[in-house]
């Protein structure tokens, strides 16, 4: 059986991910402890241990505090810029399907408020903030919530003498 370290020397993006997988499990700790830990949101530290984030240096001790098992190379993984994408596929996942229908059901109505509330324009995804929570519902069953707060970015009319590349040929 290879070591986290001969994992990760592999250079596989998958096995980087394997590895930081077993130093999350090796650490008993949830996304949402290590995230209380950390000072990020939930979601952000499942996206580190996916790849789908960039560890930022001034993360990297409580990181370390919180996950002492996270090894250097690991670390070093961890503050790559990572090539974001997911697999085709994963939509057959349950939970992401129903997430992907959330979104197709209630898309058009999400889009009509937000143009409504703030004028033509779009929900950022790179300045983003997302979190999942547990909380009781009314009935006393569980429930899930889901928190996308994204910047607001409105769209600019395109004007020909705003492009810097028309500037300079002038």
């Amino acid at each position: 059986m290879e070591t986290m370290e001969e994992a990760v020397g592999s250079t596989a993006p998958s096995a980087v991910v394997a590895a930081l997988a077993s130093a999350k499990q090796m650490s008993g700790k949830t996304f949402r402890q290590i995230a209380a830990e950390t000072g990020l949101t939930n979601v952000y530290v499942a996206q580190l241990f996916r790849r789908q984030a960039q560890l930022k240096r001034e993360t990297v001790a409580s990181l370390r505090s919180a996950v002492p098992t996270l090894t250097g190379k690991l670390i070093s993984e961890m503050m790559v810029p990572p090539f974001r994408s997911y697999r085709p596929n994963i939509i057959q996942e349950p939970a992401i399907y129903r997430l992907h229908e959330a979104i197709m059901h209630f898309g058009e109505s999400i889009k009509e408020v937000i143009n409504e509330d703030f004028g033509d324009g779009i929900m950022s995804a790179i300045d983003f903030y997302c979190s999942v929570d547990k909380v009781k519902g009314v009935d006393g069953k569980d429930r899930v919530v889901i928190t996308f707060d994204g910047k607001y970015l409105p769209y600019s009319e395109q004007k020909s003498e705003h492009m810097v590349s028309r500037q300079k040929q002038q």
